[in-house]
């Protein structure tokens, strides 16, 4: 299960969010945030705690603040009191508004940490969200090359040594641009999208058996690579074999799916002479049709349909037809 705790996202994403740490208490950064989630604690403030979502980031705004600020000191102490009891991950403050010392003893109390941002409201969950997000996101390795092959990311699967990165390569070299080989990172940032990215141990290096290790980046430039691009269809490739039945019209579409999400897969066998780059092309540009509505295996069967349909109606009346 993904975590992170206070200090990394004050590490990561402190300048950007403008943070200020306002009880110095370093104990509170230590502690886990669990899930991207965040929560305005407004029913919270008023004493109403049922259902609360303490395991969140809580976000207190300018309505929240004008709240606190009508309340009286014993009361503001009770609940401030009752609302650090549940062990908040962190609360941060936005618009700059200095909070009352009634919450930050409160806080440093429970060892939680409160921050202050000059962003307004609005903007500091946008940033926030976004960043939690990404961190929270279903992630996997796979493994396999992704290559960005006229703006489509084909994701090349199959035994290892079937050729993955020999027919990268061959792409690179054509102009197409390379992700990841060998170890792609997967991940599902929306519900129908995920997207590739290398490792960073291996960046753009490729493996080339009978060469070795080459980098694709100082071999071709940086046109050459991309850091990340979205999957949208899975290339196959398998050895040939006269037994197994191979797609022959592609009319019925064949999906795979990855995180959740659903991409079609093509199978590819592999056998001597075949040209497998200028198919990897072809099956992106058919892909890229597709997703503008035209499908040429259905607009192929539906003319066959016509022609022999024509053809028998013709012949009918030809054999009725004795002028």
């Amino acid at each position: 299960m993904t975590t992170i705790t206070v200090e990394k996202l004050l590490q990561k994403r402190g300048q950007e969010l403008e943070l200020t740490l306002l009880n110095g208490n370093e104990k509170g950064l230590g502690k886990v945030i669990h899930n991207a989630e965040l929560h305005r604690p407004g029913l919270a403030l008023t004493g109403f705690y049922e259902r609360f979502a303490n395991k969140r980031i809580q976000i207190l705004g300018e309505t929240e603040m004008a709240y606190i600020g009508r309340l009286s000191s014993e009361r503001l102490c009770e609940i401030c009191g009752k609302l650090f009891e549940f062990n908040i991950p962190t609360m941060i403050i936005s618009k700059g508004i200095t909070p009352p010392f009634e919450l930050i003893e409160a806080a440093d109390k429970f060892d939680t940490g409160v921050f202050s941002s000059r962003l307004s409201t609005a903007e500091l969950t946008n940033r926030l969200s976004a960043y939690l997000d990404h961190v929270f996101a279903p992630t996997i390795n796979v493994h396999g090359t992704l290559v960005d092959v006229y703006g489509v990311g084909l994701l090349y699967t199959g035994k290892s040594g079937i050729g993955k990165s020999e027919v990268a390569l061959d792409l690179v070299e054509r102009g197409h641009r390379l992700v990841a080989d060998d170890v792609v990172k997967i991940t599902k940032v929306a519900p129908d999208v995920i997207i590739g990215t290398g490792s960073e141990l291996l960046g753009h290096h490729m493996e080339i058996r009978g060469v070795g290790i080459i980098d694709i980046e100082e071999l071709f430039g940086i046109r050459a690579i991309r850091l990340q691009k979205r999957i949208e269809v899975e290339v196959n490739l398998t050895l040939w074999s006269e037994t197994d039945d191979y797609e022959r019209l592609g009319v019925e579409d064949r999906r795979t799916t990855v995180l959740g999400v659903g991409i079609p897969i093509v199978h590819v066998p592999i056998s001597p002479g075949k040209n497998i780059t200028v198919i990897s092309e072809v099956i992106a540009m058919n892909h890229m049709l597709k997703v503008y509505g035209e499908n040429s295996a259905l607009e192929f069967t539906k003319k066959l349909s016509q022609t022999l349909s024509r053809q028998s109606m013709t012949k009918d009346y030809l054999e009725s037809d004795y002028e």
